[in-house]
């Protein structure tokens, strides 16, 4: 079926309205940050300046990134950098766990670069990782939002393992868009991956894709549709923010009348959670998504 594709869309000038939000606040909120900057905690809520931090911490959910900050792909979405990663750091997990419990994070999202120039893709440090929260923080519910791993099914395997409440894997943007949004990797693998979690044990698998890059309303709801398919249980659809100039522009800002439709597409199509909204992260509301 052919798509009929949006030309010469002019950028749009200045964000609504509704991208607008309010500086975070509250006792849990203020405590927590106190925290991260006591014992120079690490969580990507601070590093990517969240617009949804104080609601999460808030509510005891923090989002952590492992394998450090440099990213052996090279997205036309993504903030972080792009080069050689330095070498892994086997300590990572007991930091990681310990922050959890300094924090007294309720469920934690973790999260990482791709690292491609490991033999392993970095599963064995995402299994670490798991095995030692749940060792130091036995009450934290996890959500692990992974790479691709390039489809090595040996690699996913360690984190079906390691039993996290949610895995999960976005396919960031429809089809049609995936080679100029993220170059190094590919739809149907992407899919794949998923498909191959939720048939190999995991019990709530999730993705998430971001709006705004040129796609097409036929195109996200295929892109949904495709995800019911290979039995995803949780989607996330947000608002595709500029980092730099060096990044992707801007083609659209959806409106929430558009996002409350997709919810309730989703919804009828069966996914369990839809969180779909202009602020709406991968990790948005995650702590309901185990329930």
């Amino acid at each position: 079926m052919s798509v009929a594709v949006k030309e010469n869309v002019a950028p749009p000038k200045g964000k609504p309205k509704w991208l607008r939000v309010k500086l975070p606040t509250g006792k849990k909120y203020t405590q927590l940050r106190g925290l991260v900057e006591k014992y120079d905690l690490h969580t990507i809520c601070t590093s990517g300046s969240c617009p949804n931090m104080g609601e999460c911490w808030g509510e005891g959910t923090a989002t952590f990134m492992i394998l450090g900050n440099i990213c052996t792909r090279s997205c036309g979405f993504c903030g972080v950098k792009t080069g050689r990663p330095e070498n892994v750091d086997w300590a990572e997990p007991e930091k990681v766990a310990r922050s959890i419990k300094i924090m007294g994070i309720k469920h934690a999202v973790i999260t990482s670069v791709d690292r491609d120039d490991l033999k392993d893709m970095g599963s064995i440090i995402w299994a670490e990782t798991v095995k030692a929260i749940r060792r130091m923080n036995s009450n934290t519910t996890l959500e692990t939002l992974i790479p691709d791993f390039q489809g090595i099914e040996k690699h996913l395997d360690r984190i079906i393992q390691v039993s996290p409440e949610v895995v999960s894997h976005n396919m960031e943007t429809v089809k049609r868009l995936t080679r100029e949004v993220r170059i190094q990797a590919k739809y149907e693998r992407s899919l794949e991956v998923l498909r191959y979690l939720r048939a190999n044990g995991v019990n709530r698998t999730k993705s998430g894709i971001m709006l705004g890059l040129g796609e097409l309303e036929e195109e996200v709801i295929q892109t949904m549709q495709d995800l019911r398919d290979v039995n995803v249980d949780v989607v996330t659809i947000g608002q595709y923010l500029q980092p730099s100039k060096k990044h992707l522009p801007v083609k659209e800002f959806i409106t929430p009348d558009q996002f409350k439709k997709y919810e309730e597409i989703g919804l009828e199509m069966g996914f369990r959670h839809v969180e779909s909204g202009a602020l709406v992260r991968s990790s948005y509301k995650a702590h309901k998504h185990i329930d």
